[in-house]
């Protein structure tokens, strides 16, 4: 009898797996991004998380930018099924809608001091996933997203020289992302200029711009910005707050069965986890091997970049809020939620801070 047991289980097992791989999927995924970026690396880790909890019923197949269709017609070839799904950051998007912004990239922590801690918990538990799935009935797309990598705070970014004032950061031609927290440098006098990434490093090295930013200490070593410059600032307001999303066409999922969909959910909370966590230990040890190993000098950002930032962004945000009802209802929530969030987590992050700035001033 239990030999008979032993046989009728395994043969139960044997066709449950025949079935699973029989209906197995493999999502053809582009990134808008090279293979070899961090932001990939995550993304593979939360595709094996996938896979793990569907049994192997879903598989990714992760393809680098440019592979199918160019960075720009990422969300068209998703929306349209050309690819099964596609990787960026929803401010991409800013153009199409401006809410977007307020997903990828809140310009100013959206101008109410929301952290990328605090946008998490916006996003988990104070009505920002509705909202982000409705985001995309307002563009009139044919997607299902996922947040996955939170990425802030980043960098003010890559100076030749010294700036003290907003008086010497305005002398400079200055990288910046697309979009509202690109224009709101423009707003406060600063020589803004919009290019993509591979654009970055030669036009410093031909001197079409003078200064960057990029990112965050990992991401803009392997970008290799210590090479041409070496005046580092961490403390930067455009960009306090990036997440990175997958996009699956909707018919996709839609025809996902109820586990399937529910290992997407686990794995993409999973991943906004993990992403923080591995940045946070990957940039303190890019930033360790910057300032020891290349000669890149870290500095503290002026103050009076702050207020005069913080000022532009909230006016920007008005002025879109008043052109934009769905903008307005998104960014209502971002500020409700403020009110009541921020006045806690600020004041426990000064500890955080404080503690944390105790223990730096140690190895100094």
């Amino acid at each position: 009898m239990k030999k008979l047991l032993t046989v009728v289980f395994s043969l139960v097992a044997f066709i449950g797996f025949s079935i699973s791989s029989a209906n197995a999927k493999t999502l053809k995924c582009q990134t808008v991004i090279s293979a070899k970026a961090d932001e990939v690396k995550m993304l593979k880790d939360f595709g094996a998380d996938v896979t793990a909890l569907t049994g192997g019923s879903i598989k990714f197949e992760i393809m680098p930018a440019g592979t199918v269709v160019g960075v720009k017609e990422t969300l068209d070839a998703v929306d349209k099924g050309l690819i099964d799904c596609g990787f960026a950051w929803t401010h991409y998007w800013s153009g199409e809608h401006p809410a977007a912004m307020l997903f990828g990239s809140p310009v100013a922590g959206a101008g109410v001091g929301i952290d990328n801690i605090a946008f998490l918990s916006w996003f988990q538990y104070g009505g920002g996933k509705q909202l982000y799935d409705q985001l995309w009935k307002e563009m009139g797309r044919n997607i299902k997203g996922f947040m996955l990598q939170p990425v802030g705070p980043e960098a003010l970014g890559w100076f030749k020289e010294p700036i003290n004032s907003m008086a010497d950061f305005r002398k400079y031609r200055f990288r910046t992302p697309p979009g509202i927290p690109g224009q709101t440098y423009k707003d406060i006098g600063v020589a803004s200029v919009a290019m993509g990434g591979g654009d970055i490093l030669p036009a410093l090295e031909k001197g079409t711009i003078d200064a960057a930013e990029w990112c965050c200490p990992k991401p803009d070593s392997v970008f290799g910005f210590q090479k041409v410059l070496k005046h580092y600032y961490l403390q930067g307001l455009h960009q306090v707050v990036v997440n990175a999303d997958l996009y699956v066409n909707g018919d996709v999922y839609k025809k996902m069965t109820k586990l399937e969909k529910k290992a997407m959910e686990v794995a993409a909370n999973a991943s906004l986890s993990k992403a923080m966590s591995y940045r946070i230990y990957e940039n303190g040890k890019a930033l360790a091997d910057l300032t020891q190993n290349h000669g890149v000098i870290l500095h503290d950002t002026p103050a009076d970049y702050f207020p005069a930032y913080m000022a532009a962004a909230k006016k920007s945000l008005e002025t879109n809020a008043a052109k934009n009802k769905f903008f307005a209802k998104v960014w209502n929530s971002q500020k409700k939620f403020a009110d009541i969030a921020v006045p806690f987590w600020s004041g426990a992050q000064m500890s955080n801070a404080k503690l944390g700035m105790a223990h730096a001033a140690t190895l100094k």
